[in-house]
């Protein structure tokens, strides 16, 4: 199984401890806090493919943090599994419907967690892998296309690779030497201002789409998408 970042909202020690432990061994990197507060600031800082969110959370509920994360363009890609004891019809309905992608009732089994974490995660991999898209700007690896308001944009094979990069880590700052090991590989000695010049290309063929590619002064870009 690919590593993948998890982040964990449980204010239960015992059971935070024990998905932790679990999903570690698996292979996962898996960050953990106790409140919703918490998970919201992490949600901010990092990156994650997955969040695991009981619903009594103090500061702010798991309900909360959901409806928060749904909100949010950056986490369009984020599954959640939502872990609680509440178990009526009515509460399993609000927890999908505010955003869970999936809802697991305690107590459970960390091997049945695992098999819905699991599943989450290879769904999320496969919207990953094709479509993308930030504001009117969308990126299909399937088709290797394009476009912004509709119009299909004539990107090289590496400019199509830094945008659907960028576009992968939307909302994260990427430094010129992680954009280099992620579009050109690694091995190879590509000065880092190259990249500035590919960027500076795929702005201008990118449109009223340009502004999404932000520049991080002395760092590097994000993309960032707008309302």
């Amino acid at each position: 199984m690919s590593k993948n970042r998890i982040l964990i909202a449980e204010d239960e020690n015992d059971i935070r401890e024990l998905i932790e432990m679990h999903l570690g061994r698996e292979g996962h990197s898996v960050v953990s806090v106790d409140n919703g507060k918490d998970a919201l600031k992490k949600l901010k800082e990092e990156e994650f493919q997955l969040a695991v969110v009981d619903w009594m959370l103090p500061e702010t509920s798991g309900i909360e943090v959901i409806k928060e994360i749904r909100k949010s363009s950056d986490h369009e890609n984020l599954a959640i599994l939502m872990v609680t004891a509440k178990s009526a019809s009515n509460d399993i309905i609000l927890g999908l419907e505010s955003g869970a992608d999936d809802y697991l009732v305690k107590p459970f089994e960390l091997s049945v967690l695992s098999a819905r974490a699991r599943a989450l995660l290879r769904r999320t991999e496969k919207k990953d892998a094709s479509r993308l898209q930030a504001g009117d700007l969308i990126v299909d690896s399937n088709s290797h296309e394009a476009t912004c308001q509709g119009e299909l944009l004539q990107l090289t094979p590496y400019e199509f690779k830094l945008l659907f990069t960028l576009l992968q880590h939307k909302g994260r700052v990427l430094t010129r030497d992680k954009l280099i090991q992620e579009v050109q590989g690694g091995g190879v000695a590509v000065v880092e201002r190259a990249i500035d010049t590919h960027v500076f290309g795929l702005r201008k063929k990118l449109g009223p789409c340009s502004e999404l590619i932000e520049t991080v002064r002395g760092v590097g870009y994000r993309v960032v998408a707008k309302a």
